[in-house]
């Protein structure tokens, strides 16, 4: 069925490239500057969205073993995660049950058993208290009331999310809206990470929106693209979680890269390849992004010839900072088939380093500039064009977030529109100039 799926989707981007067209949104959408730099609003956003609802906490792959483990800071908060020896991933505030101290000061690791080395209280990989120093002296207790904090923690399609607030009542599977399904295609569970990095940059929805717009690439990353790519895209939506691809036909080698079809245009359906129906942006609301990319200019040609490559994509992940104006992004180059020979690995790291120049150095430089700006004070709406709809919809999901009274109706507004999943019914049909 999810086959199906992107069939159409990929019948839709050849109908549009074709007659050059793309879908619109209905209007313009005015945005207040203020929603890049009010720190209240900046805070609300860390409580509301980023402590509320499944957030995404890296791929599988980071911690495939069993008594892997890492730990992160996300908006203030500590924690922990583990893959217990049964394989699956459970989630913990990495704060010890007695005097608050972490349990782990270690990024990554692979253990059993986690002693806080304030006091020495020990917990196994579960989250269960089993050893208390000195326990004759501090009293008896029953441990059963000292296990960690945990809060839920689904892992789905190579990826894991959670909900680092234990009280949510945010329903996974009406959020994710089967979106889960479609990522599932790339099956990153069965996939390696080749490299992974930090980087800094600007207020998260800023850093966000590069991942979402595709006008802006033949201008701001002219350098690096060119400036003759194609600046047109589609969007298809699952509730709030959008792919983007463009509508250009181009053979040009950045088709790897932005989406293009064009692979497409002169074969028979049943010969569509699951690797270039999966092409574009896959971005999982509220902060993550999946790009397809190839291993370098050799596995591009190398695809060319029908010969299998180094599939891989680029999975990023944006968590607010403390600033209102300072994010950092998680990024990671998982690949299907990683490669082992000195060629191939500089050329995969070469392809990883160029997309930290493009996200790094081009989009989040401008975003940091963009919001410093703003910050002045005399521009007090943003304007978003009608080809501009994948960030519309964005702020209005991050909106119908902030705005919902409480997790039950928030799981009723994920559920009305994740109904709606977002292939046009008329992908069967050809598109009019």
């Amino acid at each position: 069925m999810t086959r199906e799926t992107l069939v159409r989707m990929a019948r839709d981007v050849l109908n549009h490239g074709h007659a050059k067209t793309i879908v619109k949104a209905d209007d313009f959408y005015k945005l207040p500057a203020s929603v890049y730099f009010d720190k209240e609003r900046n805070q609300r956003e860390k409580d509301l969205v980023f402590k509320r609802i499944p957030i995404v906490l890296g791929p599988s792959a980071e911690i495939p073993n069993p008594g892997d483990f890492k730990t992160m800071d996300i908006v203030g908060t500590s924690i922990l995660l583990t893959r217990t020896k049964n394989g699956d991933v459970m989630g913990h505030l990495n704060t010890c049950m007695h005097r608050g101290a972490p349990v782990t000061n270690e990024k990554f690791g692979n253990s059993r058993r986690f002693t806080c080395q304030y006091h020495g209280w020990t917990y196994s990989n579960e989250g269960k208290l089993i050893g208390i120093a000195s326990s004759h002296d501090f009293g008896e207790i029953d441990k059963n009331c000292f296990n960690l904090v945990a809060f839920p923690v689904y892992e789905r399609a190579g990826l894991i999310w959670g909900i680092i607030n234990p009280e949510s009542k945010i329903d996974f599977d009406v959020f994710i809206s089967d979106y889960d399904k479609m990522i599932g295609n790339f099956g990153l569970e069965n996939w390696s990470l080749f490299a992974q990095r930090t980087l800094s940059g600007p207020n998260w929805k800023a850093g966000y929106d590069g991942y979402l717009d595709i006008y802006h690439v033949p201008i701001l990353h002219k350098n690096t693209f060119g400036p003759k790519v194609s600046n047109r895209p589609l969007y298809y939506s699952w509730g709030p979680h959008q792919r983007v691809c463009t509508v250009s036909l181009s053979k040009d080698k950045v088709r790897a890269v932005l989406g293009y079809m064009s692979d497409l245009v002169d074969k028979p359906e049943e010969e569509w390849d699951m690797q270039t129906l999966l092409y574009g942006v896959w971005t999982v609301f509220p902060h993550a992004s999946i790009a397809s990319f190839l291993g370098g200019d050799r596995d591009l040609e190398a695809k060319d010839e029908g010969i299998p490559g180094h599939r891989g994509v680029m999975l990023s992940v944006l968590y607010p900072g403390e600033g209102v104006n300072e994010h950092y992004t998680s990024q990671y180059y998982l690949m299907e088939n990683p490669p082992t020979d000195e060629e191939g690995i500089a050329n995969a790291q070469a392809q990883f380093d160029l997309l930290e120049e493009i996200v790094g150095q081009e989009d989040y430089n401008m975003g940091r500039s963009q919001v410093k700006s703003l910050m002045g004070g005399a521009l007090k709406e943003l304007t978003f064009g009608l080809n501009e709809k994948g960030n519309q919809n964005f702020y209005k999901w991050v909106d119908k977030v902030l705005d919902a009274k409480d997790d039950a109706e928030l799981n009723e507004f994920f559920g009305s529109l994740g109904k709606e999943k977002g292939i046009p019914a008329d992908t069967d049909k050809t598109v009019a100039a």
